[in-house]
């Protein structure tokens, strides 16, 4: 595999070759040993069973079995899915319940992602960087070491058109909540979006910027990094 994470022609090439998914998961009732289960994995009990398998598949076992079958009841989540969710066992960051992170993510040691989040392929989320919860980063988003995602914003994804850059946000960056961060911008290191601000413009360093629109209203100072400050706390594993 290609691991430019970040390049939309590898990003649009590998979506085109993945294999579409729609993954089932079936309980089931019945007869269960006069069932040919196959192309699936199953947990069987004397009359009932759990199985795993794609919906083509299970189709075609809960026409063929219906007189063996007394109920059953599906449950799926995606129909022709090309991404699969980032596997992030062994990633040594903080993930909490109901955040949703797509493959070809890379995320840094002690960053932490908060409920509801959601992440999209070939984004990159730095070390000690928290994604406040129901934010969103879109695909190709590039978040640098120690910056705080307020709850609700979002850092906007490009995959097309191809030739747009993607966001990328300086290390030590604070983005209040329900921000918006547009195609094409860059954040510098240090500075300070407020709540609510919609970015369409770069934000050069340790600025703090304001608005819809957002400009820039002043440079950083020390009252406003004492209210900026993030926690090591929060972050230690």
């Amino acid at each position: 595999m290609n691991n430019n994470l970040t390049d939309p022609y590898e990003i649009a090439k590998f979506i085109k070759d993945a294999k579409k998914i729609t993954p089932i998961k079936l309980y089931v009732n019945g007869n269960i040993d006069e069932i040919d289960f196959k192309d699936c994995k199953v947990f069987k009990g004397e009359r009932s069973a759990v199985v795993f398998g794609e919906y083509e598949s299970i189709k075609e076992i809960l026409e063929i079995y219906k007189e063996q079958i007394e109920e059953y009841e599906m449950e799926y989540d995606r129909r022709n899915s090309a991404i699969p969710l980032l596997d992030t066992k062994e990633i040594q960051a903080r993930i909490e319940p109901g955040a949703l992170i797509r493959d070809r993510v890379s995320i840094g040691k002690g960053a932490v992602i908060m409920m509801g989040a959601v992440i999209n392929i070939g984004a990159e989320i730095g070390e000690g960087t928290m994604i406040d919860m129901n934010s969103v980063v879109g695909a190709r988003g590039t978040i640098g070491k120690n910056v705080h995602l307020g709850a609700g914003a979002v850092i906007a994804g490009v995959l097309e058109p191809p030739s747009k850059s993607p966001v990328i946000v300086e290390d030590d960056v604070m983005i209040g909540a329900n921000a918006v961060i547009l195609e094409g911008v860059r954040i510098g290191k240090g500075s300070v979006i407020a709540a609510g601000s919609i970015v369409i413009e770069d934000v050069p360093e340790n600025s703090v910027a304001a608005g819809a629109p957002a400009k820039i209203i002043k440079t950083k100072d020390a009252k406003t990094i004492d209210k900026t400050k993030i926690l090591k706390e929060l972050r230690d594993m």
